[in-house]
Order: structure tokens, then C-alpha cells, then sequence
């Protein structure tokens, strides 16, 4: 194996990125507005239409935009180390698909017409039910029992949101879940951003913690175990990784709705770069998802021909291509 490069530096020229985009991202927009007097009137208190535009528009969707991205390439990295599977992704446990029924059934009931937060907090509430069926589900079972409940839940979750879709007496109301499935960070106010930000912050923790377990895994279960890692129980490393993303991701699509391949695609990308030590792979991850997905938003803002383009149909047309261009990558090297 290659000696790992300098997974500090990695970490520093990532977290540059992120730093880089997202002052972009507060500079770009519809409406061109002076940074400097915008931040300045922001930083002094006055409500200036600049201040406004960048404090109350711009400022909660770049603040989304970092976490939604990092929980995703986070936990992708995560579940990918511990089910020793390339392919896993954060909806492989079906607590997205619990998240966009809870949201469904906020459109449904026409509880959107109560508060701005309810349609979070519904999806909110769908991926903590997801959460406390996939942990009733999985148990003390192993990698295998936990990838056949979250298909089951994945299933039964899609299957629920057809059918919500399929008996809602408003065309109109279809229209909007199809538009919020589609995955997207407009309109985003911190409202959203605090009702998004005690999972991140919880599940986030949670995965960290299981780093160095992940390295001992590459090993195989009895050796993480021979070393001291308890992977299976009350407080093992398999509750702690699925609690986690769970928690995290789940939090994450009930305010974004649902944006594809990030967690696929950017552990994939940064692997080689960490020396394919998981531990090492965990923060940039973190740091890759925020920068990607900032960059697909400014492109979505910069698109100005017809209707804005939604997050998440752009992160599938440019993830489906990157994942395959590596997948053929692979298999070049493949003896």
C-alpha cells in the first residue's frame, strides 16, 4: 500500500474550499448586491436591502448547503467503511424515504398552511419513526440484518409516498411533493437551518466516534472485536454508526428533501488521497460533500433560463457519470 500523503494538509486545503464557497456562494445570486456594505450593515444591525438579501437568503442556504453536503458525504463514508461495501450510500437505512413520507403527509394534510416549519418538522418526524423501527429491526444483528431492514424500510417507506401521492385530491399539491422530492435548498430560512442542526451536530459526533473502529474493521469483525471494539449491543459501533446517520441524514432530507450520489460519489473521490485508511477518510468526506454541494447550488442559482433547476436532479446527472467514470477506472486496474 501506498504510504498515506499528509492527511492534515488534505484536511486544511478542503476546509480553504469550503471557506472559498462559501463566500461565493453569499456573493451570487439573482440580485446584484455591494458584499462589503451588505456584510457591513449586516455585522452593525441595519436592515438594509442588501443585509436582508445576503443575512436572510443567502446566508441559511450556504449554512444548509455545508451541512446537508458534509452529512451526506460523511455518512457515506461511514457506511461504506463499516458495511466493507463501495456501493452503500446514506439511503441504504430507508430513513430518507421515512423522512420524504413525513413530509408527504405534511402536503397531504395541508399542514404547510399552518407554519413555514411544519413541513420540516413533519419530515423530521418521519425519519425519527425510520429510526426507531431500524433500530427495532436490527437488533443485535450483524452488517446483513441491517442492509435487509433498511431495504425493507426503503421499500415500505416508497411505497407509502406513492401511495400518499396517489390518493391526493390536488393537482396542485402532487405537483409541490414532486417538486420537494426532487431535493432543493430554495428558500431555505433559519428556521430550517435550527431545525436541521441538533441531528447534524448529534449524528455527526456519533460517526466520528466510530473511526477507529472502522480502521480495525478492515481487519474482519473477530479482529475489531480482539482489539477491544464491542461492535454489536446496547452501545456498540453499530448502534453508533446507525443512530448516526440515521439521525443525521434524517434531519438533513427534512429540510433539503432528497439529493442523490453525494454520499456515493465523494468518498470514492477523496479515497485514494487518504492512503484507503477509513479513519482518515471521515473528515474529508465531511469537507468534500460541503464543497460539492456549494458548487451545485451556485450552478442551480447561475442557471437563469426557465424554472431553477432542482439540487437534486443536478447532483444525479454529474454523480451518475463521476461514480461510473470510476467504476470503469476500477476495473482497469483489476488484474
Amino acid at each position: 500500500m501506498k504510504p498515506a500523503p499528509n492527511a492534515l494538509l488534505l484536511n486544511i486545503m478542503l476546509l480553504a474550499g469550503v471557506a472559498g464557497l462559501s463566500c461565493a456562494s453569499l456573493m451570487w445570486g439573482e440580485t446584484r448586491v455591494m458584499f462589503a456594505h451588505a456584510l457591513a450593515d449586516l455585522l452593525a444591525g441595519r436592515h438594509g436591502a442588501g443585509a436582508v438579501i445576503v443575512g436572510q437568503l443567502r446566508l441559511p442556504r450556504t449554512l444548509l448547503a455545508i451541512m446537508v453536503g458534509g452529512t451526506l458525504g460523511l455518512s457515506g463514508a461511514v457506511l461504506q467503511g463499516y458495511l466493507r461495501n463501495p456501493l452503500a450510500d446514506p439511503g441504504i437505512l430507508g430513513v430518507s424515504g421515512g423522512a420524504a413520507l413525513g413530509a408527504v403527509s405534511v402536503f397531504y394534510t395541508g399542514l404547510m398552511q399552518v407554519s413555514i416549519a411544519a413541513l420540516p418538522l413533519g419530515g423530521l418526524t418521519g425519519a425519527l419513526c425510520a429510526v426507531v423501527v431500524l433500530m427495532g429491526l436490527v437488533g443485535r444483528g450483524g452488517t446483513l440484518v441491517l442492509l435487509l431492514a433498511g431495504a425493507a424500510l426503503s421499500s415500505f417507506a416508497a411505497a407509502l409516498t406513492a401511495l400518499v401521492l396517489n390518493l391526493v385530491p390536488s393537482p396542485y399539491a402532487s405537483f409541490e411533493i414532486m417538486h420537494w422530492l426532487m431535493g432543493s435548498l430554495t428558500d431555505r430560512t433559519f428556521a430550517h437551518v435550527w431545525i436541521c442542526l441538533p441531528g447534524v451536530a448529534c449524528g455527526t459526533l456519533l460517526m466520528l466516534s466510530a473511526g477507529r473502529a472502522l480502521d480495525a474493521l478492515t481487519l474482519g469483525e473477530d479482529v475489531a472485536e480482539s482489539l477491544g471494539f464491542r461492535l454489536h449491543g446496547a452501545w456498540g459501533i453499530q448502534t453508533r454508526i446507525v443512530l448516526g446517520a440515521a439521525v443525521a441524514v434524517g434531519s438533513c432530507v427534512a429540510v433539503s428533501g432528497a439529493i442523490g450520489f453525494v454520499g456515493l460519489v465523494v468518498p470514492h473521490l477523496l479515497r485514494p488521497l487518504v492512503g484507503y485508511q477509513p479513519s482518515r477518510l471521515l473528515v474529508p468526506s465531511f469537507l468534500g460533500g460541503s464543497m460539492l454541494l456549494l458548487l451545485a447550488d451556485m450552478v442551480v442559482r447561475a442557471v437563469t433560463v426557465g424554472p431553477e433547476l432542482q439540487l437534486g436532479v443536478l447532483t444525479a446527472l454529474v454523480g451518475a457519470p463521476v461514480f461510473l467514470a470510476r467504476v470503469i477506472m476500477l476495473k482497469r486496474t483489476v488484474p
